[in-house]
């Protein structure tokens, strides 16, 4: 069909709009090619004569028949484009309270930003043995697939939940493994899917913080292993983690959090079983105040801490590595407050005399204070030969300090992932597995940290797996078979991903910088020797 016959009076179309990104139009007056003008008329019946270039403004993107949006599956549509998408996402959220839509063996969803009645047992018993598309699209509807192939094509199957920060993919990771957890019951009394359900609180509150976005957002990325026996019961699980954001620990932005254990721990600071972590509200502590808003709207984080504790508890963590635990984590927000204070010299500096934060941070951790007073101050360089302790600026100290705390909370974090994955770990041999990958979402930010570019880059090479099954592979399947097709174009990020990690891309120019770095760090504070 020539783009004479499409693009011809009364056809509605989609024109870019500042305001609402995409907005509707109908041509008054048919196009004919290499016309320099398109005549339209917006809905309020606006007039507009749309520019058409050869490369600059391309012919706008034709919508779809009423009759079609709505539809609960993208590729029904006869224009699968972003306008498209878009908007027939908007319908089914705005008209029918929908969020989620097909896009074929993709679920899209929609964060609501509130609790929606439709992951109740009812709802998943529902789901339980339908067809993918028998059914309304849900995150219970991919879980029953994916259980429903495991044990059909006795192969391991994967859900990988991705998107931006704040979509909602700990939230839908949360509900696949509910629904993992009551189909796949176990067939005895242990409650080993009441444990795998467990780990998410405890993961929430030491992994997850409040961002701009979003106010349980996940700080870290996680890969849950859910085994399975040969019936197809849940018989344990195991957990891996990527990236932790150990900055966070020590900086957090205007309106956001640090990790959601420190404010929980100070809401309960009142209680007796807590008096000696000596703690007050988390207004007083640097490494909690610096968003400036100590608070979740509608979140209560001594109630938060009850249920973390619970979870604790339920995976069997005693109640001394409890205290262990939070003894810790405490410890952290008093090393945050020693006050650093610089020398007249500007190039060496003092604890304040009599610090309690510093007394607190030793008495918690069991380490002497002198020694502590001292190396917060100065630092060891060691060569073949002889070793240095130099003095250090308060700037210093302060940095060093604070990569001590990031130190510490990474060291605990991974260690409560270690207890957990024992928990949940099962003797009884293990015949097939579900993994559920919830990703830390995609941010641009003005200035992006080194944390933030490493984030991007793995939902690149996410975005690559996906595009290659289902773009590449998939219609290298049809060519094979020689079905009659029309090949789908569609961004390839390959470019963006060689950039990275491509011989001297970015991560090759960044370890050549870092060796020049730490080179010229030792040749300005020694003598160079042999």
């Amino acid at each position: 069909m020539s783009v004479n016959e499409l693009f011809t009076q009364y056809t509605r179309v989609w024109i870019p709009d500042p305001e609402e990104v995409w907005t509707a139009a109908e041509i008054i007056k048919d196009y004919k090619e290499g016309n320099p003008i398109l005549h339209l008329k917006l809905e309020d019946e606006t007039p507009l004569d749309y520019p058409i270039g050869p490369k600059d403004n391309q012919l706008p993107f034709l919508r779809n028949p009423d009759i079609l949006v709505g539809e609960n599956d993208l590729t029904a549509l006869s224009y699968l484009h972003e306008p498209a998408v878009l908007h027939n996402l908007r319908v089914r959220f705005l008209e029918s309270n929908h969020i989620y839509t097909y896009c074929g063996i993709v679920l899209v969803a929609i964060n609501p930003y509130e609790q929606l009645p439709i992951y109740g047992e009812e709802v998943i018993n529902a789901y339980s043995g339908q067809n993918m598309g028998d059914m309304d699209p849900h995150i219970f509807a991919v879980a029953e697939e994916a259980y429903k192939q495991m044990g059909r094509d006795e192969r391991n199957q994967s859900i990988i939940v991705s998107g931006e920060s704040g979509a909602g993919k700990t939230v839908s990771a949360k509900y696949a493994m509910r629904y993992f957890a009551t189909v796949g019951g176990s067939a005895n009394d242990t409650n080993v899917e009441e444990k795998v359900l467990a780990s998410s609180p405890i993961m929430e509150a030491i992994g997850n913080a409040k961002t701009t976005r979003n106010d349980n957002s996940s700080r870290f990325g996680k890969y849950i292993q859910i085994g399975f026996s040969r019936h197809y019961h849940i018989i344990g699980a195991n957990m891996r983690t990527y990236l932790l954001e150990k900055s966070r620990v020590v900086f957090q932005a205007e309106d956001e959090r640090n990790y959601h254990i420190f404010y929980q721990l100070c809401a309960s600071a009142v209680f007796p079983e807590f008096k000696d972590l000596a703690l007050t509200s988390a207004e007083d502590f640097t490494y909690t105040s610096m968003g400036e808003n100590i608070f979740i709207e509608g979140v209560n984080d001594a109630e938060d801490f009850e249920k973390t504790r619970h979870a604790f508890t339920m995976l069997g963590v005693k109640e001394s590595h409890q205290s262990s635990v939070f003894k810790i984590v405490a410890s952290i927000l008093h090393l945050g407050n020693i006050e650093i204070e610089s020398e007249r010299d500007g190039e060496s500096c003092h604890v304040s005399y009599g610090d309690p934060h510093l007394q607190h941070f030793c008495r918690l951790l069991g380490v002497e204070q002198e020694q502590m007073e001292h190396w917060l101050c100065h630092r060891k360089l060691v060569t073949s030969s002889e070793t240095y302790v130099k003095n250090m600026s308060s700037v210093q100290a302060a940095n060093a300090r604070d990569a001590l705390a990031k130190h510490i909370y990474a060291q605990l974090f991974q260690w409560i992932v270690h207890h957990v994955n024992k928990a949940l770990h099962s003797s009884s041999k293990q015949h097939s597995f579900i993994g559920v990958l919830d990703i830390y979402g995609f941010e641009t930010f003005e200035v992006n940290s080194f944390e933030q570019f490493c984030i991007n880059y793995a939902n690149e090479k996410l975005q690559q797996q996906f595009n290659s099954h289902v773009f590449k592979l998939e219609q290298d399947e049809y060519m094979k078979e020689q079905i009659p097709w029309t090949l789908i174009d569609f961004y390839d990020n390959q470019p963006c991903i060689d950039l990275i990690e491509a011989k001297l891309g970015i991560l090759d120019l960044l370890d050549e910088e870092c060796r020049g770095f730490s080179m010229s760090w030792y040749g300005g504070d020694l003598k160079r020797r042999g």
